[in-house]
C-alpha cells in the first residue's frame, strides 16, 4: 500500500492502529503521520514506531491519503473546522469516535467526502481488536478493502450497515469493560477461597481467553459449549445454577442495552 496514513490524536486506539499497521508491513513507518498537542506523547510515538510527528493538524490533513480522526467525539467540530479547507479532496476520512454518524462528519466538512465510520475496541492494543466498519457510498470496494486491511492488522473487522453501529458499541466497543469486571469477580472468588491474587487473575483471564477462542474457532453455539462443561451433578452446573439465580445473564443483556442506548443518544445530539 503506497499511501500516507495520518492520525489526528495519539491516544490508545491511534497507538494500537499504528503498531498494527507497522507490524503487518502495510506501509513503512515513514508513511505514517500523527499530530497531537502533546509533544511528549508524540516523541514517545516517534521513538517507538519511527512515525512522522507534528503538533500541526493541518499538516497531517493536507498530506494524508487516509486520515484517521482519533480524537474524542466532542472535539470533532473543532478539529474538522480547522482542517476542512486543506484536507486532501480524495482522502478517506476514518472516524473512530462513538456516535459520529457519516452524515454528521460530512456536514462538518461541508463537502461530499469519502467517510468510513468505524467502531473499534481496546483489545486492539494487544492485536485482538474487533472493529465494525461502515463506508459511505462514495468509498469504492478497493478503498474499503484497504481500510479493512488496516483494521485486520490488529484484530478482526466486519462491514455492517450504519444502523447497527450503536449496537456494536454495546456488544463490542464497551463490552471489554464488562469482561474485565467478570475477570475481576472470578479472581475475587478465587482469592476468597485462598488463591493468591496474581495467580487468580491469571487463571480467570486465561479461562476467558480460551473460552472466547473456542466460540470463534469451533463454530459451536455458546450454549452447546457450556453444556460440554456441565457434567451431571458436577461443580460447573452448580456454579451455573447460582449465576442464573443471581441474574448474570440479564445483567449482561441490560449492560449491552444501556451502552447501546447511550451511543444512540450521542448519535442524536
Amino acid at each position: 500500500m503506497d499511501k500516507i496514513i495520518g492520525f489526528i490524536g495519539s491516544g490508545n486506539m491511534a497507538t494500537a492502529m499504528m503498531g498494527g499497521i507497522i507490524n503487518a508491513n502495510l506501509v513503512p513507518s515513514t508513511n505514517i503521520m500523527c499530530s497531537d498537542p502533546s509533544e511528549s506523547k508524540l516523541e514517545i510515538l516517534k521513538d517507538s514506531y519511527g512515525v512522522t510527528i507534528t503538533t500541526n493538524n493541518s499538516e497531517v490533513a493536507s498530506k494524508s491519503d487516509i486520515l484517521v480522526l482519533s480524537v474524542k467525539p466532542q472535539f470533532y467540530p473543532e478539529v474538522i473546522k480547522e482542517i476542512k479547507e486543506i484536507v486532501n479532496p480524495n482522502a478517506i476520512i476514518v472516524g473512530i469516535a462513538a456516535g459520529q454518524k457519516i452524515e454528521t462528519v460530512k456536514k462538518l466538512f461541508e463537502k461530499d467526502i469519502k467517510v468510513v465510520r468505524v467502531m473499534p475496541n481496546t483489545p486492539a492494543l494487544v492485536s485482538e481488536g474487533m472493529a465494525a466498519l461502515c463506508p459511505c457510498p462514495k468509498v469504492s470496494v478497493d478503498e474499503l478493502n484497504m481500510i479493512c486491511n488496516i483494521f485486520n492488522s490488529f484484530g478482526k473487522c466486519e462491514v455492517i450497515p450504519e444502523n447497527l453501529m450503536d449496537v456494536v458499541t454495546g456488544v463490542s466497543g464497551s463490552s471489554p469493560a464488562f469482561i474485565f469486571m467478570i475477570i475481576e469477580a472470578m479472581a475475587d472468588g478465587a482469592v476468597l477461597e485462598g488463591m493468591p491474587r496474581d495467580k487468580a487473575y491469571t487463571f480467570a483471564a486465561q479461562a476467558v481467553l480460551g473460552s472466547a477462542k473456542m466460540v470463534l474457532e469451533t463454530g459451536k453455539h455458546p450454549a452447546e459449549l457450556k453444556d460440554m462443561v456441565c457434567s451431571p451433578a458436577g461443580t460447573t452446573i452448580e456454579g451455573v445454577s447460582v449465576l442464573e439465580e443471581t441474574g448474570l445473564r440479564n445483567s449482561i443483556i441490560k449492560a449491552v442495552k444501556a451502552a447501546t442506548k447511550k451511543s444512540k443518544d450521542l448519535s442524536n445530539k
